[in-house]
């Protein structure tokens, strides 16, 4: 299991992060976005967040034969939330009919740099880190679809919120003392809508249940209604 870290920061070498900065600058390839802006990505290229979080959402077209007339009916697409993508961190934008992948800022001033993968030849120690990160992300899918295995909702959920806490939880201490480390928060807001999506549920369900495990001191109460978890429940820092 990993230890929370910070999404603040881009976690990478200054000097190359550095140069990446200036040649995307100078060759225009990044850019920033408002919160819940829909970041204008495609397949086959590669997109490395420089700041803020993005939001992956997967889309899947539904469609059903009507009885009466024997033709075909298109639905709303249904859509799920797929996690999120720090500072630092590369993801890629997949297509294979019926489904769908789309990226949206989920703060404020999320800049993103774009490239084509033949641009990592420029700086051979970076492109291993962008694998290595890859991999580290594939891993934790398996975590994440072993969680979304549970028979239960409320395992569900607590496997779900836990996975994201110890990927991008950030400290909180008491307000009585502040040495006192309380657990970890998510540094963003998620909605329960956006939750339900990701477990197979409804926004209502969520809502129910977080107040369990709010009982049950599996859930802190965090201002902005941010999700947190108790110190005991996941990873420590090493």
């Amino acid at each position: 299991m990993h230890s929370p870290s910070s999404f603040s920061e881009a976690p990478r070498p200054f000097l190359t992060w550095q140069r990446i900065l200036d040649w995307a600058q100078e060759h225009y390839r990044v850019r920033s976005f408002s919160k819940d802006e829909r970041i204008p990505a495609r397949p086959g290229l590669l997109y490395l967040v420089q700041r803020g979080a993005v939001r992956l959402v997967g889309t899947a077209q539904v469609s059903a034969t009507s009885q009466l007339t024997s033709r075909r009916i298109n639905r709303t697409p249904e859509e799920a939330f797929l996690g999120f993508v720090g500072a630092g961190q590369p993801f890629e934008i997949v297509a294979q009919s019926p489904f769908t992948l789309q990226s949206y800022a989920h703060v404020d001033q999320t800049s993103v740099i774009w490239m084509y993968w033949h641009d990592l030849d420029n700086w051979p120690h970076f492109r291993r880190e962008v694998l290595d990160a890859f991999r580290h992300q594939h891993q934790r899918k398996l975590l994440w679809l072993s969680a979304l295995g549970q028979r239960r909702t409320i395992d569900r959920l607590l496997g779900f919120l836990t996975l994201l806490v110890e990927e991008f939880g950030e400290p909180s201490v008491s307000e009585e003392d502040p040495e006192v480390l309380r657990g970890y928060c998510l540094p963003f807001p998620l909605t329960h809508a956006q939750i339900g999506s990701a477990i197979g549920s409804t926004r209502v369900t969520v809502t129910r249940l977080m107040g369990k495990l709010r009982q049950r001191g599996l859930l802190l109460t965090q201002a902005d209604n941010l999700i947190c978890l108790p110190v005991d429940s996941i990873s420590r820092p090493t």
